[in-house]
């Protein structure tokens, strides 16, 4: 493969993991609002936003090596995954245009008055919240995981890299824009038009998975 192939590949693969991981991470949930009140509070604000990032980045990699390294040769898993995976997608899809009809609103304010917390339970607290919750391991290990060890051996370094960029772009905003989003997270109208976005570009993934489900496995 040539460079001028090659760049293109790279960057169709690195955009298709920052999109799902876009995806699955932007919605109203204990872990965004924990980085929203963070940052309303302007309370050890990098700290949190390294450690989720660092996280994700880091289940989302061991999901895809180890995706890789179980499926091997083993094609009739490969396209088992790719239809679990669209399925999965799709259904998210379907809860995200669902969730579009009646929207919420994610409040976390910076109460006044509140006693500061250290560093350390910040860290704690933002540790529980990521690791504790079982839908993150389905997210990062088991979804991207499958999606991206279907990926040929020279792009899953590429795919992790997308997705894990998703991860720093939402929690950064999150963390450090929460002055300027909170007023938007509260308002339901602002959740409706993403959560169409979502749950049209998570129907978009469940085509290509279906696609790739009914074509030959990568090598």
């Amino acid at each position: 493969m040539n460079l001028p192939d090659f760049l293109p590949s790279a960057s169709a693969v690195m955009l298709q993991g920052l999109v799902l991981s876009l995806g699955l991470i932007i919605a109203i949930g204990a872990q965004n609002a924990f980085v929203l009140r963070q940052g309303l509070r302007r309370e050890h604000v990098g700290s949190v936003v390294l450690w989720c990032a660092v996280a994700d980045a880091l289940l989302i990699a061991a999901g895809v090596m180890g995706m890789a390294a179980a499926l091997g040769d083993r094609p009739g898993l490969a396209r088992a995954l790719a239809f679990a995976g669209a399925a999965f997608l799709a259904f998210y899809g379907w809860q995200a245009l669902r969730r579009a009809r009646r929207p919420q609103a994610m409040q976390a304010t910076a109460e006044s008055g509140a006693k500061r917390i250290g560093r350390g339970a910040a860290l704690a607290q933002a540790a529980a919240f990521t690791l504790l919750n079982p839908h993150v391991y389905l997210d990062t290990v088991l979804l991207m995981g499958s999606i991206g060890a279907q990926q040929p051996a020279a792009m899953r370094g590429w795919f992790i890299a997308g997705a894990s960029s998703g991860s720093v772009l939402w929690f950064t905003a999150l963390g450090y824009g929460a002055r300027w989003m909170a007023p938007w997270f509260a308002r339901p109208a602002a959740w409706r038009v993403l959560d169409g976005l979502i749950g049209v570009t998570m129907l978009v993934l469940a085509g290509m998975m279906v696609r790739l489900g009914l074509g030959s496995p990568l090598p």
